[in-house]
């Protein structure tokens, strides 16, 4: 069996799990790194109900966010929002996600629920902008459209590196 839950990834001069945007979740976070400019990564097992919001955390930060849910290792569902680009979702390993959206609504698919690969690049390139990072659409390209070698968690820290968030 694989991982299921959550990374949290914001910026913050103090623990984002202080934030009243996650203040649901906040005890039952564990930090996972952190990394210059005040970035941190906040994991938040099993899931349950969610960790809160990233369109808050976003907007009391007052820096992008971005909030990755690993799907028993498979793939990741991913959400960001920014204060001046607003909110987006992708995934990381495409297919795999499709295979747990199947028969989930009738008729829809993994592209009624997430930006395609390129579209998601060009978003995350202007996601970075605001962090301060400039980045390459076409390594984050890359990373979206790559297979999850046996975990899908990796692909997502090294979308993370891509964005210029937490080195690999």
């Amino acid at each position: 069996m694989g991982y299921w839950g959550y990374f949290v990834v914001g910026r913050a001069e103090r623990p984002l799990t202080g934030l009243d945007a996650l203040a649901g979740a906040a005890g039952g976070m564990i930090l996972r790194t952190s990394a210059p400019g005040g970035w941190q990564v906040w994991e938040y097992p099993g899931g349950g109900d969610g960790v809160g919001s990233m369109n808050d955390l976003a907007r009391e930060t007052g820096a992008p966010a971005l909030f990755g849910y690993v799907m028993n290792s498979d793939c990741v569902a991913v959400e960001a929002a920014s204060p001046e680009s607003g909110a987006w979702a992708t995934c990381l390993a495409r297919a795999a996600m499709a295979g747990y959206l199947e028969g989930q609504r009738e008729g829809l698919t993994v592209d009624d629920y997430f930006l395609e690969p390129a579209d998601a690049a060009e978003r995350a390139v202007f996601w970075a902008e605001e962090a301060g990072h400039t980045v390459s659409g076409e390594d984050l390209l890359d990373v979206l459209t790559a297979d999850p070698d046996h975990m899908a968690e990796n692909l997502f820290f090294r979308f993370l590196d891509r964005l210029g968030v937490v080195p690999e």
